[in-house]
């Protein structure tokens, strides 16, 4: 599932690419990636609506549209977004489509069916369930290590559980839960709640610079409008994770095997020489 630095790429790549442009007509192919509306209502709301611009809320893409209307999308496991050209064939699994004024056209497709979308009113955008209790962004002001410590003092949960709580941590899932506490020195089964000043301080830190470290990762690549996944950090070849799907192999420290475990039914992956309770 693309986490916070996936999603903050295509949502920023996405606003390159259809900022100021006009939906002249959409079409929901699959009613249950927007539960809320039927299809025709779907193609009512956004039809004949100017994009403003596309931003980001935690693992959500927000189009704030013209009308006082805000599509918000998840793109859960596989979701994707292409805009192609009037001789381009749609994806296999598209599942939505838009079409804009220049008969190009913003195609949304999803293997696993997963995704979802919502059109919300853009003034009561952040008291849609999907968002109201999302935690601070981790590069916001709010998201403080006072706030973190507090945050870390209501759970019983283990460390790994803790930081893939869109509401204790916002944009975080396994791979960069796992890279944040690798790099914290932190042992992802620790009671969170049992965290230290110090080794709170230490998570802060490594949290914002690993999710930093990604989202530069593509910072500078030309955007592909066929394949806005091909800048991910996570699906680089060269990306040189640290523990994260590298179970058996050497620590780049310390040359301990990695270890994975099952936390919640997730992976997590870890060393345990480098990260201690």
């Amino acid at each position: 599932m693309p986490e916070l630095p996936e999603v903050e790429l295509i949502s920023k790549s996405l606003d390159s690419l259809v900022r100021g442009r006009t939906i002249v007509s959409a079409v929901l192919l699959r009613e249950r990636l927007a539960p809320d509306t039927t299809p025709t209502e779907f193609s009512s709301r956004l039809r004949a609506t100017s994009i403003n611009f596309v931003h980001r809320r935690g693992k959500h893409i927000l189009f704030d549209l013209s009308g006082d209307q805000t599509l918000v999308v998840h793109l859960r496991m596989s979701g994707r977004f292409s805009l192609l050209r009037p001789e381009s064939e749609n994806p296999k699994f598209t599942h939505a489509v838009f079409h804009f004024d220049d008969e190009k056209r913003l195609v949304f497709d999803d293997q696993r069916h997963f995704g979802l979308m919502k059109v919300v009113t853009t003034n009561a955008l952040y008291q849609a369930k999907e968002l109201e209790k999302l935690a601070p962004e981790p590069f916001s002001d709010e998201f403080s290590v006072d706030y973190l410590r507090s945050a870390l003092r209501t759970t019983k949960r283990s460390l790994k559980e803790f930081l893939i709580d869109q509401t204790k941590v916002c944009g975080l899932g396994n791979i960069y839960a796992a890279e944040a506490m690798y790099a914290a020195g932190l042992d992802p089964r620790k009671q969170a709640g049992k965290l230290s000043k110090q080794s709170a301080l230490r998570l802060h830190e490594s949290i914002r610079a690993v999710l930093r470290i990604a989202i530069d990762h593509a910072g500078n690549r030309e955007v592909d409008p066929e394949n806005l996944e091909g800048n991910y950090f996570s699906g680089a070849t060269d990306a040189g994770w640290f523990v994260y799907d590298r179970e058996g192999e050497p620590c780049r420290k310390c040359q301990s095997p990695v270890i994975r475990l099952k936390q919640g039914s997730r992976s997590t992956y870890f060393c345990r020489k480098c990260q201690r309770k």
